[in-house]
């Protein structure tokens, strides 16, 4: 059994202090998640690789840099070069994901691409063998804070379902609306990885927080 990972996203933390912030997640967290936003692919702007830079400076733990831009093959090389370990990008803004997948894994990255809620398990069917990892998105990207899209969770086992027919091992990870009544729902659901932002960051205690969420998922069966 593979232990569920933890990727809390420090889209809600406190950006005037994120030594502090990613200290309250260190040693609980998997990997630290970081959205990408262009003002472009989706309405937000949040920060480029300066800040990936800044945030691999303070820290050994993994960083997952999900880009939501409308260009990505353009920024992934400033964004490995900034120190990001994993790199996803979104199905919906090429026809060709195949060859910014490559781009990735030829930088000695780990590869991902992310489906938003409407997007169907199908569309990533035919690369899985050059990817990976899978975002499922389970909010509409570019907010913290919202509630979770349930249904989008069903894209969690077909992808599984669809690697395995493959004879592929990848894993599956699911961003947003994550919070401790949905936890179960969404392991449930056969996640590999789980993005964790608000209900960490805009906790009283975020260390706290971090620590019931790592519990609940250690304490989860496990994937097989």
């Amino acid at each position: 059994m593979a232990r569920v990972k933890l990727a809390p996203s420090i889209l809600n933390a406190d950006f005037r202090d994120l030594a502090r912030a990613i200290a309250q997640v260190e040693g609980l967290a998997d990997v630290i998640h970081l959205d990408v936003m262009d003002g472009n692919f989706v309405p937000n702007i949040t920060f480029g690789p300066l800040v990936v830079k800044a945030v691999r400076e303070l820290t050994e733990t993994p960083l997952d840099v999900h880009l939501m831009i409308a260009h990505p093959a353009e920024f992934v090389e400033d964004f490995a070069r900034a120190g990001a370990d994993w790199i996803s990008f979104h199905a919906e803004v090429t026809r060709h994901p195949g060859e910014i997948l490559g781009l990735v894994r030829n930088l000695g990255k780990r590869a991902g691409i992310v489906l938003n809620p409407q997007t169907p398990a199908e569309r990533v069917f035919d690369h899985l063998e050059i990817t990976d990892y899978v975002l499922v998105m389970t909010v509409m990207p570019g907010f913290g804070g919202q509630e979770i899209i349930p249904e989008a969770l069903g894209k969690v086992g077909e992808i599984k379902g669809e690697a395995r027919r493959q004879g592929l091992s990848l894993e599956v990870e699911v961003d947003g609306g994550v919070k401790a009544h949905n936890l179960d729902a969404v392991l449930d659901a056969g996640a590999d990885i789980v993005v964790v932002g608000s209900s960490i960051y805009s906790a009283p205690d975020p260390r706290a927080a971090a620590e019931e969420i790592r519990r609940v998922l250690d304490m989860h069966p496990g994937i097989t």
